[in-house]
């Protein structure tokens, strides 16, 4: 029951941080004194926060799907050729540093989101690809030899036994693929999106703590809550028989 309880415990918290970060103005001035705005108003904490979930989740969606995908692709008889490269090309895609993407987006694509996402995109594609591969491996080959003789074809298998099976794996890599990339989010703000590193990089050109820490806070509430949110889930999969085979 505590376990169940995290997520709404930390989603409380990063609502209450949130809408009464303002409030707490009077606990920043005193920590940090010698500022004359100690809490940061050019945009409201709530918009900051829609604003980098918004990115988070479309960068999320597409490195979920691409990299479940590839994943599922490199496990098929006809994809296996290829599992090397794709482990390696997605591999390569989180060694590079977002920021050297994102300068090399921004001529092409222009400031704003799109090179924002690209960037986060290649980041978080690596755990997905990773975990489904290896949930999809791990699936008995008795279990799938038992669904060949119920006469499942290859897409009813996949669909019904291999991907059920792999479930908490794949959502292992899908939880490390979004938390990474609510962190990274934060430097998106350097391409002229609005996020929660808004603050962050404001108070770094200006030389204002309290802005770094405002911002610091909240993306760190924000991923304990996704966190804990993508646990719960993990348990309720791995905690769920497998729906009996059914040829019909």
């Amino acid at each position: 029951m505590r376990r169940a309880l995290r997520p709404a415990v930390w989603l409380a918290l990063l609502l209450a941080a949130t809408f009464g970060m303002t409030s707490l103005r009077p606990l920043f001035a005193s920590w940090f004194p010698k500022l004359e705005r100690p809490v940061y108003v050019e945009d409201s904490f709530a918009a900051l926060l829609l604003a980098h979930l918004e990115l988070v989740a479309v960068a999320g969606v597409l490195s979920g799907v691409i990299g479940m995908a590839i994943g599922i692709a490199v496990t098929r008889p006809w994809g296996m050729q290829y599992r090397g490269l794709a482990e390696t090309v997605s591999a390569a895609g989180q060694t590079f540093p977002p920021v050297a993407v994102l300068a090399i987006a921004v001529p092409s694509m222009g400031f704003g989101p799109e090179p924002a996402v690209v960037s986060l995109l290649l980041y978080g594609l690596l755990p997905v690809v990773q975990n489904t591969i290896a949930g999809l491996t791990q699936v008995s080959s008795a279990v799938l030899d038992a669904a060949v003789g119920l006469g499942f074809g290859p897409f009813r298998r996949l669909w019904l036994v291999e991907l059920p099976l792999a479930a908490p794996l794949i959502l292992t890599g899908l939880r490390v693929s979004v938390i990474i990339t609510i962190g990274t989010a934060a430097i998106a703000s350097t391409v002229g999106v609005t996020t929660l590193g808004s603050p962050i990089l404001l108070g770094l050109t200006v030389d204002n703590t309290a802005y770094v820490l405002q911002g610091a806070v909240l993306i760190g509430l924000l991923a304990l809550a996704v966190d804990s949110s993508f646990e719960a889930i993990t348990t309720v999969f791995q905690t769920m028989p497998l729906t009996e085979f059914n040829p019909r």
